[in-house]
């Protein structure tokens, strides 16, 4: 019921997630991020503890790979459970259970982990991959919704999908990016991309908002209007 990407930008130490989903509110259970940690996706038949507990293991010094092998070990419903996970250094990670749902498949790339369920093609997981590889220079957020797209224009879900999220973690403790389509009966994911087009420029601004208000672009006045 669900492709996603995961994958982090060398360049800024960026951690995102791009997903969609036939279900409602998709990244509200499947994405997470974490700042200087890594990022996660947990899918398939999903158990939003999983998500973060990739992360706490991430961040207590295990690689991708040992991370999710700890967690699909002591998962009492590991089968039913898909899960990818990337990090600061090393190969990302995934877990695909017997019990994931229609076809399924993943991609591994250098700095991207790519995986899905009730596929319409198992291609899907390596164009993702492919498409975030090849704009390496591009900010995170339009790398992954690129390659979300590419996995929709791969085939996507096997069904019509109907939200989408994009989840992106830079160098403060909360997202600076957290966009979400939970429901809609066009496009998700180019109604995502479009939404990513309008925050961009807007992103940094509310970082410095939050951590100097009184240097942010027009909030230097106390009751200023603008």
């Amino acid at each position: 019921m669900t492709f996603s990407i995961a994958a982090r930008c060398v360049r800024t130490g960026e951690f995102g997630v791009a997903v969609s989903s036939s279900s409602p509110a998709v990244a509200a259970r499947c994405a997470y991020v974490r700042a200087g940690v890594g990022a996660a996706c947990s899918q398939n038949v999903t158990d939003p503890r999983l998500g973060p507990a990739l992360l706490d293991a991430l961040a207590d010094g295990a690689g991708a790979e040992e991370a999710v092998k700890r967690l699909a070990d002591a998962e009492p419903h590991a089968a039913w459970r898909q899960l990818t996970a990337v990090g600061v250094r090393g190969v990302p990670a995934q877990h695909s259970g017997s019990g994931t749902l229609g076809v399924y498949a993943h991609a591994v790339g250098a700095d991207v982990v790519a995986a899905g369920n009730l596929l319409a093609d198992p291609g899907v997981p390596a164009a993702m991959a492919e498409a975030f590889a090849t704009s390496p220079d591009a900010p995170l957020g339009l790398r992954l919704t690129n390659a979300l797209a590419a996995g929709a224009a791969a085939g996507g879900e096997a069904g019509p999908v109907h939200s989408a999220g994009l989840l992106i973690a830079a160098d403060v403790p909360w997202p600076v990016t957290d966009l979400r389509v939970d429901w809609t009966d066009g496009d998700p994911v180019a109604e995502l991309a479009a939404l990513w087009r309008r925050w961009e420029p807007q992103c940094a601004d509310y970082v410095r908002r939050a951590l100097d208000p009184g240097a942010a672009p027009g909030y230097g006045v106390p009751g200023d209007p603008a």
